[in-house]
């Protein structure tokens, strides 16, 4: 879980894990959300901070808190007015960086997910899209430095279904794409471990939007991805106008159907539902 303060778990969690000793195992410890054997291996004094140093970082949590609180609360208005009319599923995108991973942990603790797509928009808070975080780095660098984030992230947080857009790097290459094949070292890293943690991967239809030349992710990753062993695939449209819901899900159907998968996922619970192609 990385780590984490006061206030940031539920009771029963956050209780037993203070009250731990370093290097002790405790539980089973009963929560909302099951049963868990939690392993202290480290405590920190508490650190008071200048609030100049901290208050963006403040306002950002408060704003995600209260964006949290609305999307939550309509979900539950809508599944009670379509209860009988069409299935609504509580899901959410989280950008997580190394240094915001605590705050999600507790976003995924307060709120009933169903499905939870991880991706990778910035590092160290510098957005891809500005192009700022690829200055005065060669193309090398920058998308190496992208993969070994989300390697990164992976390796301490676990609350999430698939990875999404995995290669969304390529939309914001000036460069042209780099080639799959000099990243392979640290994608079979991702790959083999999101496989052993039980997670998928997210195919994002948005790369006819953005006029790639493959799909999101390539050909080459969903390949791999296959032939380490990965079963579970999603497919989304990662729409943000209403014309773009669903676009060119049944192209993506076929072209997995080619590379060897025979059934795609939906999520219920944060558990895969397996569909047949």
């Amino acid at each position: 879980l990385g780590e984490f303060g006061r206030g940031q778990m539920v009771k029963e969690f956050e209780d037993a894990a203070f009250a731990a000793e370093i290097g002790h195992i405790v539980g089973p410890v009963k929560t909302q959300f099951g049963y868990h054997l939690i392993k202290v291996e480290d405590k920190k004094d508490a650190e008071t901070s200048v609030y100049e140093d901290v208050a963006d970082t403040i306002k950002n949590i408060i704003l995600q808190q209260k964006r949290n609180d609305v999307y939550g609360n309509k979900i539950a208005e809508l599944k009670e007015k379509y209860k009988n009319q069409i299935v609504i599923k509580f899901g959410c995108e989280f950008g997580v960086q190394m240094h915001t991973i605590s705050s999600f942990q507790k976003d995924f603790q307060e709120y009933p997910f169903d499905f939870i797509i991880l991706s990778n928009h910035q590092i160290d808070d510098i957005e891809f899209w500005t192009y700022k975080y690829q200055e005065g780095k060669t193309q090398r660098e920058y998308n190496r430095g992208y993969y070994q984030a989300i390697y990164d992230v992976i390796q301490k947080f676990d609350d999430y279904s698939v990875l999404g857009h995995l290669d969304m790097i390529k939309r914001y290459d000036k460069h042209g794409n780099y080639p799959d094949e000099d990243v392979k070292d640290i994608l079979i890293k991702i790959l083999k471990h999101i496989i052993k943690k039980g997670k998928g991967i997210e195919v994002n239809t948005s790369c006819f939007r953005y006029q790639l030349n493959d799909l999101t992710p390539s050909h080459y990753i969903l390949e791999l991805y296959h032939q380490l062993g990965g079963t579970i695939i999603t497919v989304g449209s990662d729409t943000h106008e209403e014309e773009h819901v669903g676009c060119r899900i049944q192209y993506v159907y076929d072209e997995l159907k080619k590379i060897g998968y025979d059934s795609f996922c939906t999520f219920e619970k944060m558990k895969p539902i397996f569909h047949k192609l």
